[in-house]
């Protein structure tokens, strides 16, 4: 599939997607929006594929939503634009492969919830984080109302919101938004770092821990922990299970075949 404002590119068994549009500091229009939902649905579909960074190109990881585009939108207009990011963003959520944001440069409005629809988020000392959209007459649309308090809990998510204010990388891991704050030339390698760290494991096994976080979060502990139990013993008709117990007692090196 041919892409305009995104690239999507393999490097081993990592996807790399990057929004490019620079000149725009890679804003997310709705064609953009809609190339990332296709990219996604490429990367589902690759076997191959076991973990997947995001990032921007040129300064920007994503500076929000296309304020362009946006500005004349009415009621009807917008409320499709929502639902088209959230549905684009729960799909990112909900990949059943480990995906990590490698936030380069402004994370603003829905490029911060773009950052959130990620696993893990890594942040370049440049990086920037905000939801400014009450500034400008609108909330958070693309699940940062949602998300972010969910990641750096009700208060603190609160006080980003209605204050509209931006905050740099040191802060951002301050509060547990991001998990690490490197220089800029190492921001990517350290992204592939991890993400090869975490490819090296069973990727079944990361897989249904996956799945078992996101559903885990939104229900009550006994439901959460009955369906732990669900995927623990559904692990061991695996393949990779035998593989890994076997070499951990053997004392050998692993060989996971993804079975």
């Amino acid at each position: 599939m041919e892409y305009k404002n995104i690239i999507l590119k393999k490097e081993g068994k990592l996807a790399l997607l990057t929004i490019n549009r620079p000149k725009a500091l890679n804003a997310l229009n709705s064609e953009t929006v809609t190339e990332i939902n296709g990219a996604l649905d490429e990367i589902a579909a690759d076997d191959t594929v076991l973990a997947v960074i995001v990032t921007g190109s040129g300064k920007s990881f994503v500076a929000g939503a296309d304020i362009t585009e946006m500005k004349d939108f009415n009621s009807v207009e917008g409320r499709k634009f929502g639902r088209l990011g959230n549905k684009v963003f729960r799909k990112l959520e909900n990949l059943e492969k480990p995906v990590i944001a490698a936030v380069n440069g402004f994370a603003l409005g829905g490029g911060c919830e773009l950052s959130l629809a990620c696993d893990i988020r890594l942040a370049s000392t440049k990086a920037k984080f905000g939801q400014p959209e009450v500034g400008l007459g609108i909330t958070p649309g693309f699940g940062g109302t949602q998300r972010l308090a969910r990641v750096v809990g009700l208060g603190m998510a609160k006080e980003l919101i209605y204050t509209a204010k931006m905050i740099k990388a040191d802060e951002a891991f301050r509060i547990g938004l991001v998990n690490g704050v490197y220089e800029p030339e190492n921001l990517l390698e350290e992204a592939k770092k991890l993400a090869n760290t975490i490819v090296a494991n069973a990727p079944i096994a990361v897989r249904m821990s996956k799945v078992a976080i996101n559903r885990g979060i939104q229900c009550d502990i006994d439901t959460a922990t009955a369906y732990e139990s669900e995927v623990f013993g559904e692990c061991f008709s695996t393949e990779d299970q035998k593989e890994g117990m076997t070499a951990f007692v053997e004392k050998r090196e692993k060989n996971f075949k993804n079975k």
